[in-house]
């Protein structure tokens, strides 16, 4: 039993857990459970949006008991994984709407799972688990198509929201009617968005983009010409804010620019100590 001496407590199963910041020490030794920020109760209140389902991948199994326990409170249907191989098993018969996802497993790493799931299942969102300086983990979940991370020692806080934000952009959108389907049809210079194909295109060559990727170059060209700052970025095109987490954008933003802008005149520019704008050349 895992207990945590604070004022909010939550109990989900045998493991108990207040408000606070888990932190889980090496995967090689036994967990060392500890709190290191509040929580407010607020934050974990189940919301009445439509079950989801969500499939948590680590081989700790504290850690994805508690966190299962935090998504089940906030009315979502859980799954759990100990491995690569069992956690592509149940995504390909369970079909979860997210992966919260750890990098480091047993057998294959968290970045081989994302291309097994997606091969078959290019719309299931995906956070992933990092450790605090695991750089290159980071990178690579965010190259491989992964929606957003976050690093250990987190808080079931900032994961339940950081999920709200990537469910939340991975609602199905209604038909547009007559009178807005030309709205939905996002060009710069020889850069096209087409929201009803869900397709970009610069050139006329197509460019394949994660969900993520998508969203952010979206949100950049229905504000053409405007800078935008990262906290702005993180609110619509991520839901959250955590100042702390802000270098997200900036990765988001680079793997952006390799795909959009590389080998041709530059669309998406930096203002530095202000933040990035999308605009056409010599406008």
């Amino acid at each position: 039993m895992v207990s945590v001496q604070v004022s909010s407590l939550f109990v989900w199963n045998s493991v108990r857990v207040a408000g606070g910041v888990i932190s889980l020490h090496s995967h090689g030794g036994p967990p060392d459970w500890t709190t290191m920020a509040p929580m407010s109760q607020e934050t974990l209140m189940p919301t009445q949006a439509p079950t989801r389902r969500i499939l948590v991948v680590d081989d700790e199994p504290d850690l994805v008991e508690v966190l299962c326990g935090a998504l089940r409170y906030e009315g979502w249907e859980t799954r759990a994984a100990g491995s690569g191989e069992e956690a592509v098993a149940i995504a390909d018969h369970w079909r979860p709407d997210a992966i919260v996802l750890d990098v480091m497993l047993p057998d294959f790493d968290g970045l081989e799972v994302l291309r097994r799931v997606h091969a078959e299942q290019p719309e299931v969102r995906v956070l992933f688990l990092t450790a605090r300086d695991a750089v290159d983990d980071r990178i690579g979940g965010i190259a491989a198509g992964g929606d957003d991370y976050v690093t250990k020692p987190f808080s079931l806080a900032e994961v339940v929201v950081r999920l709200r934000g990537l469910l939340r952009r991975a609602q199905p959108v209604s038909a547009p009617s007559e009178e807005t389907e030309a709205e939905d049809v996002l060009t710069l210079a020889d850069l096209v968005l087409d929201e009803r194909a869900h397709e970009v295109v610069r050139g006329g060559e197509l460019i394949e983009l994660s969900p993520t990727e998508y969203a952010l170059l979206r949100y950049m060209l229905r504000h053409p010409r405007r800078v935008l700052s990262k906290a702005q970025i993180l609110d619509a095109v991520w839901s959250y804010d955590f100042g702390g987490q802000a270098h997200v954008v900036e990765l988001y933003i680079s793997y952006l620019r390799k795909k959009i802008d590389h080998g041709r005149e530059p669309l998406i520019h930096t203002v530095r100590g202000a933040g990035y704008l999308i605009k056409a050349p010599h406008s």
